[in-house]
């Protein structure tokens, strides 16, 4: 006798149960249950049957050696740095989720891309599930969009599929996949509708060979909404977030290209601009000749960039001094301050220390040791940094000071921005390393001397 299952479903996390529970366990969300469609199980498929296994017999094996070598054909998007992040273009047939908060831009910037994509004689689909025809049309015309671009409101999975394979465009962009339903699947935007909606079109994009890309919410702790298997569905997952006053595209999964690239834009009212050089934009307004300024060579993701870390110390007016940090990582800031203080002889138990990495930017990199300790040296001393000189290194607990990922990227973004000269690890090519904090030290105010 077969057996039905009822299961309920997070629409949240994609948390499983087996009754409705008022509050997820797992990412902690209200009244986010919904039931899932009954399953049927038992009968043959358990186990009776010839072989075991209900009469089933397995497919035919395909040894590794004589499967074929094929690259992907790419596409350029039209935007360097959208580029950058997908690791070298779109690809035909690959399927990209993009998410970030609302109102930061997705939209915007995909209708960028379509545009590009149309202009270069491309055909581009593009499905308005969450605005109307005439709303993307303001949007385009504030844009300077001139390109023919492909619209429609039907949000049908089946009816989406379906365009694909008649029209074949070259791209397809779903903003939002919680808006696409399928037939018989609950209530739009539910675990099983995202789920199964995200399947059907990334099999048309396979069958079609249309690059899409779809628009994901995100929760409120900024993940994309929906349950975890959309993103292991896809090929390609990036996120959109705001840094002081720019706009970052990160990849956090990529199927056809490195993860972890990062692109860096800047809203304006003709849409994203790609920021060619963010080492600059970033410093663009560094104070040169001010104690407690550092500029250092770090990695975000994959991309070397030149931050200003800057420190500030003064005389604490309660029994226990503060440490406040921002955009660094708090417990290596204070690994730090306990070097300087047993190393360098160095007194802050009296001094409220501020550490900030200017520009909004968190970048958890060990690579930004040495740079925190010059600055908070230099917070302390009063004595500035030459305005030449870059750092990076990571610092253990004897003061050494450690080679670092990427030291040769970092070294030759820092030549690019014109800094001649860098206080780096041992071991890089062209540079003479520091072996200590207490060495780095000497070496950067024995420059300034000189």
């Amino acid at each position: 006798m077969a057996r039905v299952t009822t299961k309920y479903v997070c629409n949240s996390c994609g948390y499983t149960s087996a009754k409705p529970l008022g509050r997820c366990p797992n990412c902690q969300a209200w009244n986010s249950f919904e039931e899932e469609v009954p399953t049927v199980t038992g009968g043959k498929a358990r186990g009776g049957g010839a072989g075991g296994y209900g009469g089933i017999s397995g497919g035919r094996l395909t040894p590794l050696s004589t499967v074929g070598r094929r690259e992907e054909p790419r596409m350029s998007s039209g935007i360097s740095e959208v580029d950058r992040v997908l690791g070298g273009g779109l690809v035909a047939g690959g399927v990209t989720l993009i998410g970030g908060e609302p109102g930061i831009g997705k939209s915007t910037l995909l209708l960028q891309v379509a545009d590009s994509v149309a202009r270069a004689g491309g055909t581009v689909l593009y499905v308005a599930g969450e605005e109307s025809l005439e709303q993307i049309r303001l949007r385009a015309d504030r844009l300077g969009v001139t390109a023919d671009i492909q619209l429609t409101r039907d949000t049908r999975a089946e009816h989406i599929a379906a365009l694909m394979n008649e029209h074949r465009p070259v791209l397809c962009i779903v903003d939002s996949i919680q808006t696409v339903t399928v037939e018989g699947e609950g209530a739009p935007g539910g675990v099983t509708q995202v789920r199964d909606g995200t399947s059907m079109l990334t099999r048309a994009a396979k069958e079609t060979g249309t690059a899409t890309v779809l628009v994901g919410h995100v929760t409120k702790d900024g993940t994309v909404a929906g349950p975890k298997v959309m993103e292991h569905i896809v090929d390609t997952t990036v996120f959109l977030e705001t840094v002081g006053a720019f706009r970052l595209l990160r990849s956090v999964k990529n199927r056809f290209g490195q993860a972890g690239e990062l692109g860096v834009f800047e809203m304006r009212g003709e849409g994203l601009i790609a920021v060619e050089n963010p080492s600059a934009a970033f410093l663009a307004e560094r104070p040169v000749g001010v104690p407690g300024s550092v500029v250092a060579a770090t990695v975000d993701g994959q991309r070397p960039m030149l931050l200003e870390v800057q420190a500030l110390a003064s005389k604490t007016p309660y029994p226990n001094a503060r440490r406040v940090v921002v955009g660094l990582d708090p417990r290596r800031v204070d690994v730090v301050l306990a070097v300087l203080e047993r190393r360098l002889d160095l007194t802050l138990g009296g001094l409220d220390i501020y550490v900030n990495l200017a520009g909004g930017l968190k970048v958890p990199d060990p690579g930004l040791d040495l740079a925190v300790a010059l600055a908070v040296y230099s917070a302390v001393v009063g004595r500035a940094l030459p305005a030449n000189v870059a750092v990076f290194g990571e610092v253990g607990l004897a003061g050494e000071v450690r080679s670092t990922v990427a030291s040769q990227r970092r070294a030759e973004e820092a030549g690019r921005a014109g800094y001649k000269r860098l206080i780096v690890p041992p071991g890089l090519a062209g540079h003479a390393g520091v072996k200590s904090v207490e060495e780095a030290v000497g070496v950067v105010w024995q420059t300034a001397k000189a």
